[in-house]
């Protein structure tokens, strides 16, 4: 894969974003996390991607798309970005970029990567963590969820690794609940609205 990939961790399609469940019906809902996630994979250019995850419809895809799918049943995220990262590790990637998959405006992942240290993005609240990049060899401990940006910081500093955070308007906009499909949708092909 050579010595810089992203990660992408993946959950079933038909799975996805039920927090949605009030605006999407369960079709609409795994038509958006995978139009999501083919952006995601878009925006990795010129990265090589691999795909962590569990889901026998997801990892055929991620196929598809040309992406290394690594299978980590049952670990959750946090576990399942670890192993990700382990797995690349020993393939000889020695820089990974972690994106989540439920970004709708995605673009140049590549950027995230500053070379040294831990670069964070995230979300638009500066709550969670969108996107992060790190060397591959640290025993960095994920802790996804509500107030992870905190959290991985923190982490970093443990770790005594350089911090970086980016504001990136693009990679900070995720969808979790309705009210972010809508401006999402308005935008044409060109991401103008």
């Amino acid at each position: 894969m050579g010595s810089r990939a992203v990660l992408i961790p993946v959950k079933a399609f038909h799975e996805a974003k039920r927090r949605l469940h009030d605006a999407l019906g369960p079709e609409e809902r795994a038509h958006l996390a995978r139009a999501m996630a083919d952006r995601v994979i878009d925006a990795s250019a010129p990265l090589p991607v691999a795909v962590v995850c569990d889901d026998s419809d997801v990892a055929e895809w991620a196929r598809r798309r040309g992406a290394l799918v690594i299978w980590e049943p049952g670990r959750g995220l946090n576990g399942a970005v670890e192993a990700g990262i382990d797995h690349l590790r020993e393939a000889g990637v020695t820089r990974v970029v972690v994106s989540h998959a439920d970004l709708p405006r995605a673009t140049g992942l590549a950027q995230v990567d500053q070379g040294v240290g831990v670069t964070l993005v995230p979300d638009r609240w500066g709550n969670g963590t969108n996107v992060m990049a790190l060397p591959t060899d640290t025993g960095f401990r994920f802790s996804y969820g509500p107030g992870s940006f905190a959290r991985h910081r923190v982490e970093a500093a443990r770790l005594d690794l350089t911090i970086h955070i980016l504001d990136l308007p693009d990679l900070a906009w995720d969808v979790d609940e309705p009210g972010d499909v809508v401006p999402v949708a308005a935008l044409h092909a060109d991401g103008q609205p």
